[in-house]
């Protein structure tokens, strides 16, 4: 599974990742795509791999 957050606009700002990397956290995700249809498209993908999260 992948959590997939788009955007529209100029540019990815540190902001945007953030929230990527608090929906990693919330979930049993790991992995994330954070797609920007802005002037350039973009692309991040970001893992979050917490062992802690799986012990529940």
């Amino acid at each position: 599974m992948v959590i997939v957050e788009l955007k529209s606009s100029e540019d990815l700002c540190e902001e945007h990742e953030a929230q990527l990397l608090n929906y990693l956290r919330a979930t049993d995700v790991e992995v994330g795509l954070l797609l920007n249809f802005g002037k350039t498209a973009q692309i991040k993908r970001k893992v979050f791999n917490n062992e802690y999260k799986k012990q529940n």
